[in-house]
């Protein structure tokens, strides 16, 4: 693939040189489809526990290789309480047979009490640790994720973002620069609504592209990376020839925002903002 600033970022303050196009096996793609994603440059990989097709790729590894890859996981919050984020890092190692994970998220913050300042330093304690090199957080709260970012309370942010939901351009973008807060943006298709039609839509009006919401994400610039979770070989190659074609033109832009605003009041509510 051709050098471009559109594709690569270096990520956070750790500056570590990144692919923006992610992968996410939650659709299960089989790990032939991993190691494509590998030998086209990706080399964001998000995993969660049950994920057997990342974990298989990065269990073969070796040290080179795995240098090469900034692997992403964590523990859960499960709401009523949280395994030890500690146990959960162990739980990790033995997992991929690694001796290090590279952004050890708290997964699932939909509320400020979820992430209360005990686990905000139970997390930060893990910076200390050699075998965590980044944290982070995913949360649907863009506030809340805004006022981390601007007291530097963890080194990455994982956020909605899409055409649907654009309001971390003013709750959480503005707050990433003073501390160089990694983004990761998830659900760039807002779960596939802005795939379809949705009711009420003029019959003569386009919708959206799986390619045209990953750029439409990777034309900002505070995103450092955009998850894809292809079920498929094929579609995994589709998505990365899109978001080659770089930036979205004005004119597709300020399409896809009307959309997007069009989806949003009328494709239902989805967690939260």
């Amino acid at each position: 693939m051709p050098d471009s600033d559109f594709l690569r970022h270096h990520f956070g303050a750790k500056n570590w040189p990144v692919y923006r196009l992610g992968l996410s096996a939650t659709y299960r793609p089989g790990e032939r489809t991993v190691r494509c994603a590998l030998d086209h440059g990706v080399n964001y990989l998000f995993a969660y526990a049950i994920d057997s097709n990342v974990t298989g790729v990065v269990r073969g590894m070796n040290a080179d290789q795995r240098e090469k890859v900034l692997l992403a996981t964590g523990s859960y919050n499960w709401i009523l309480g949280h395994t030890s984020l500690r146990k959960s890092l162990e739980n990790a190692l033995r997992r991929y047979k690694t001796d290090y994970i590279d952004v050890f998220h708290f997964l699932g913050v939909l509320r400020p009490k979820e992430f209360p300042p005990r686990i905000q330093d139970e997390l930060s304690a893990l910076r200390a640790d050699g075998r965590v090199r980044a944290t982070a957080i995913s949360c649907h709260h863009r506030k809340f994720a805004g006022e981390l970012a601007a007291r530097g309370a963890v080194d990455a942010l994982m956020v909605r973002y899409n055409a649907a939901h654009p309001g971390a351009e003013t709750d959480i973008f503005p707050h990433v620069a003073e501390h160089k807060t990694g983004v990761i943006s998830y659900t760039a298709t807002r779960w596939r609504r802005l795939l379809a039609r949705p009711r009420g839509w003029p019959a003569n009006e386009p919708v959206a592209t799986a390619g045209q919401c990953y750029r439409f994400v990777l034309s900002n610039p505070n995103v450092d990376v955009v998850l894809t979770a292809p079920s498929n070989e094929r579609q995994l190659l589709e998505n990365l020839r899109e978001v080659e074609r770089g930036p979205l033109p004005e004119d597709e832009m300020a399409y896809l925002r009307r959309f997007g605003a069009y989806v949003h009041g009328h494709a239902g509510w989805f967690m939260g903002q």
